[in-house]
């Protein structure tokens, strides 16, 4: 999920914590429709289970509330482009694009456009991770100390504190030194070293499993866990476990800036001077197994179903996965890389250029996915809430998905 520090008002120092808890409060929709591109409602086959995600249309009564609703959206967002995907059991299905990709040459935004995808990243380091716990060869209660040497209180942490953002550890892209380091040399490529050590220079902010606190440090450590613990690079095991038995073909964790055709361009204020700059090939080493990844919409449908029943995992393990636990954040909990927000499970992303919701929810069997190519805040609050909220307020109304800020 979405949180930077808003402790800071400066377009630098509120940067980068790529995708924690959105703390923002929602507003009203308003205005007159923005102009969309023509929606695009084709849906490749992905799998057996498309039995569970229906391709014919909504009504085109909901499609329409659904069309004006996600216009106004975007409207008073200013959003350059979206795509949206929503699947509901017995009821259609509604997959459009509206708006560009590239704002300097208009190309329009379609719905194969891909897009980093920021935190969500984290739900496959947590599944990969978990999948060792199923294994044996990791244990949720180990702490973390017994695989990575040198974290600070390392000895008390455990991988369960680090999985539910409980461990205390400072969070490295809060830093001031790496903002400055990031923002100054986005192309720059960084170590997970690099960014932990960051993170170290402060104290902990609380005793491990007292408190939660959205850090990316805790999925960092995660990711050289799963490296110690197999072998092999995080990239590899992702591909290998996650990706290919998932049938994600469209879903990479980068070697580095890499981004595969097509995709759509980014745009963030996240710089130096606050002005808005085109984000789409910085390099997103610096969240590695917090938020590199890169997705679209289709593989993200899936996702959102294999991650919320647990398909890659024994349902012991996936039972832990979703013991979530408050946050602190009006309407929202959180498990092992995973949240729970009025029913919605899944996870958001965001880093700069980008916004996406991935969330599937069980009582209904229903999944909504939207892909946003741009993180710049609306009144402090990130706009893949408003967007999330929009369109769940019409096909789940009594499942709305909205996060009020942190008491």
């Amino acid at each position: 999920m979405t949180r930077r520090p808003l402790s800071h008002r400066s377009a630098a120092a509120r940067a980068l914590a790529a995708a924690a808890l959105a703390v923002v409060g929602l507003l009203p929709l308003a205005g007159a429709p923005a102009q969309a591109a023509p929606p695009v409602s084709a849906t490749p086959a992905r799998g057996d289970d498309d039995h569970d995600f229906p391709r014919h249309e909504l009504s085109p009564q909901l499609s329409a509330k659904l069309d004006k609703a996600v216009r106004e959206a975007m409207k008073q967002l200013n959003l350059p482009g979206l795509q949206v995907g929503v699947w509901l059991p017995g009821k259609g299905s509604y997959v459009r694009a509206f708006g560009v990709a590239d704002k300097k040459t208009g190309e329009r935004m379609t719905d194969d456009m891909k897009i980093r995808i920021g935190s969500v990243t984290k739900t496959f380091t947590a599944t990969a991770l978990l999948e060792l716990v199923d294994g044996g060869r990791v244990h949720l209660d180990d702490p973390v100390a017994k695989y990575v040497k040198g974290v600070p209180n390392g000895r008390n942490i455990t991988l369960r504190h680090l999985l539910e953002m409980r461990s205390g550890l400072f969070p490295y892209s809060e830093d001031a030194d790496f903002v400055k380091a990031l923002l100054s040399n986005p192309q720059r490529a960084f170590t997970p070293q690099e960014l932990l050590a960051y993170g170290y220079k402060h104290s902990n902010t609380s005793a491990p499993g007292t408190k939660f606190q959205y850090s990316n440090s805790n999925y960092v450590l995660l990711g050289l866990v799963v490296e110690k613990m197999t072998g092999k690079s995080l990239r590899d095991v992702v591909e290998h476990r996650i990706l290919r038995p998932s049938h994600l073909d469209g879903t990479l964790f980068p070697k580095g800036a890499e981004f595969p055709r097509p995709h759509a361009h980014g745009y963030t204020n996240q710089t130096l001077s606050g002005k808005v700059a085109d984000s789409t090939h910085w390099n997103p080493s610096w969240a590695w197994a917090a938020g590199a990844m890169i997705s679209d919409l289709h593989d993200l449908k899936h996702w959102a179903k294999d991650l919320a029943t647990g398909t890659l995992l024994s349902p012991a393990t996936q039972k832990q996965r979703l013991k979530v636990l408050p946050t602190g954040i009006t309407g929202a909990s959180y498990g092992l890389g995973i949240f729970d927000v009025n029913g919605w499970i899944g996870h958001n992303g965001s880093l700069p250029g980008y916004e996406n919701l991935t969330l599937y929810l069980p009582e209904q069997k229903a999944t909504v996915i939207a892909l946003l190519n741009t993180d710049i805040l609306y009144k402090g609050g990130e706009p893949s809430t408003v967007v999330g909220r929009a369109i769940t307020s019409v096909v789940t109304p009594k499942h709305v998905y909205t996060l009020s800020p942190a008491k």
